[in-house]
């Protein structure tokens, strides 16, 4: 049986779940997710779980957080001054908004805490210092 290795393509069945049990990705109910492995398409700690699947087989697998989104980064959360935030916005806790700073890419950032004076903004990815378990099934390998 053809094992998926390194420039396979390949496509899965997954559900994503962190270590409280939430459920915070799947593929049920859709096509199944497909990527070529090796090239940066998914999270390196996926791609590394699919390499050596045969067609058909399931596993469980837990990514560490280096190996999905990274880690939580505190100069990636800012404080905001009120008087700088547009009025046109109304912030709200879990509110996710984007920034763009001149010449740069647009960023995407949730609002985390608001006071009287100030906003605070979160850059992270949202799995960012969170360790992953995915249970994974391999349905072609090509």
């Amino acid at each position: 049986m053809t094992k998926a290795i390194h420039g396979s393509s390949v496509k899965v069945h997954y559900k994503g779940t962190l270590s409280d049990g939430t459920v915070f990705d799947s593929s049920e109910g859709c096509d199944p997710l497909g990527f070529t492995i090796g090239t940066g398409q998914v999270i390196p700690g996926f791609e590394d779980a699919v390499i050596g699947m045969s067609k058909g087989e399931t596993k469980t697998t837990i990514i560490p957080a280096d190996q999905a989104y990274g880690p939580h980064l505190v100069d990636m959360v800012v404080n905001v001054d009120r008087d700088q935030f547009p009025e046109y916005l109304t912030p709200e806790v879990g509110k996710v908004l984007q920034m763009r700073r001149p010449g740069s890419d647009p960023l995407r950032v949730m609002v985390i805490g608001i006071s009287e004076s100030t906003i605070t903004l979160d850059a992270n990815h949202p799995m960012a210092g969170k360790d992953l378990i995915f249970e994974i099934q391999l349905m072609e390998v090509a």
